[in-house]
């Protein structure tokens, strides 16, 4: 294991400098190329989401709501707790700063990504929908499409794993508990396996329900949990009010440390923050547009307005609510704690004690809706390559390698899901930019539209 981990980390460098350019060179020429009109109609999506622009006539399997609560389930995760904790381990506060301009960029990003996906979906012969990135790409360039979309759905195979929130929820569990298991008889490395199947067999109920059943649980979930989450940050916030602000300088003046920059570290700094923001919201993995792709409209613009919501809930919102948690309570000077680890101990530190053992419970949250919704990422990759038969054997994979991530290291799990986001970033950021027109056309006559209507 110690050496595929080598060969990965030495390529991660490449995937670092294909991330920065691809999502942050590509997402600042989409951010300009729109004139700034989705950012504009940030309101306007927010009623979409509410359903206020909703027809039950419309085309698409789920609702709004259902598709943005899905893709938040896949993103707001564990990537949020103990990501943000990774990423001020490696890079200190300043992290947090590249990793909301990463956001603010993905928005448009996720806007034009899910735009697409409704725009060049299908209906198969047994009326179900079929969109995606793979689709966008094949039918609105052609030829060249496809090599793209194959290339993407091989590394999605491997990107679209539970494993890096599994072996962080183990963490978790073995973090808090730990001190009442370790006399057991059993021993650290048979409970992580016993924790393992367990999440396999709990993953499973769910994931062979198919789609809609996935949407239900995620749409049931994603809110208790946020909302569980914000009540305790924002309890710590309030006990801690006065620590907020020099927080926020923190972050500011460490994002632009000098000697950091001295040191040759600055670039490496914002790179660490697109990488933590990409893996946190996964702007230009082209994820999301396979949820957002089976909404109920016939208007692309609207659900790529609903999907541009994703980032800014997850990073923007959630991220921060993390990251001030963390500097106040002061766990990211203590060296030793990285990952959950870092995040438990910013609770434990925050909540009198017992922070620790909610954190737990909320992850607990966050890993499951996780799980559950990025089986069926993998499962429309291989089903591509492959037909609707073999693609379904995916879930079969995805559950062997629950158990798998629950007894191995976070450096491996964390070196191999950063190459996959990379590789997938490369044909998806290249199809949205390409095809980038016909969004502009679509919001143009959307806008039109609203403006006819009085809305």
């Amino acid at each position: 294991m110690d050496k595929i981990n080598d060969v990965i980390k030495s390529l991660i460098p490449y995937a670092e400098w294909t991330m920065l350019i691809f999502v942050i060179g590509g997402g600042i020429f989409l951010l300009l190329y729109s004139r700034f009109k989705p950012y504009r109609m940030f309101g306007h999506a927010i009623q979409v989401v509410r359903g206020k622009h909703d027809d039950p006539e419309d085309p698409g399997q789920i609702s709004h709501l259902q598709a943005l609560s899905s893709a938040v389930a896949a993103t707001v995760g564990l990537g949020n707790i103990s990501g943000v904790a990774i990423a001020i381990y490696q890079g200190g506060p300043g992290v947090v700063f590249w990793m909301w301009l990463t956001a603010i960029v993905g928005m448009v990003i996720k806007f034009y990504s899910c735009s697409l996906a409704v725009m060049y979906r299908t209906i198969d012969k047994k009326g179900a929908i079929e969109s995606g990135p793979m689709h966008y790409m094949t039918k609105g360039i052609g030829k060249t499409g496809k090599s793209l979309a194959v290339f993407f759905s091989i590394a999605g195979l491997i990107g679209f794993l539970g494993v890096f929130t599994v072996n962080q929820f183990t963490q978790t569990f073995m973090s808090v508990v730990n001190p009442d298991i370790n006399i057991a008889p059993l021993g650290d490395f048979n409970w992580k396996l016993i924790l393992g199947l367990t999440l396999s067999l709990l993953t499973s109920l769910v994931i062979f329900g198919g789609l809609k059943k996935i949407a239900r649980v995620a749409t049931a979930i994603v809110p208790f949990m946020v909302a569980l989450y914000f009540i305790a940050v924002i309890f710590i916030m309030a006990t801690n009010a006065g620590a907020i602000f020099p927080s926020f300088k923190l972050i500011f003046q460490e994002a632009f440390n000098i000697e950091t920059a001295i040191k040759g570290g600055f670039w490496g700094l914002v790179i660490l923050g697109v990488r933590r923001a990409v893996f946190s919201n996964e702007s230009g993995l082209g994820s999301a547009p396979m949820y957002h792709g089976e909404s109920k409209t016939n208007e692309p613009v609207q659900e790529g307005l609903v999907a541009m919501l994703g980032p800014f809930i997850d990073t923007i919102v959630v991220c921060t609510l993390t990251a001030l948690t963390i500097i106040i309570s002061g766990a990211y000077l203590e060296v030793e704690n990285n990952g959950i680890a870092m995040t438990l101990l910013a609770f434990e530190k925050s909540l009198y004690g017992y922070g620790d053992i909610l954190l737990m419970l909320i992850v607990a949250a966050f890993a499951m809706s996780t799980l559950f919704t990025y089986s069926y990422y993998g499962t429309k990759c291989l089903t591509f390559l492959t037909n609707v038969k073999i693609g379904k054997f995916f879930n079969v994979y995805y559950i062997a390698t629950i158990t798998f991530a629950a007894i191995t290291s976070v450096g491996v799990v964390i070196n191999l899901i950063d190459l996959a986001y990379a590789l997938m970033c490369i044909p998806n950021m290249i199809a949205v930019i390409y095809l980038s027109p016909k969004v502009n056309a679509s919001l143009k006559g959307y806008v039109k539209k609203l403006k006819n209507e009085g809305s």
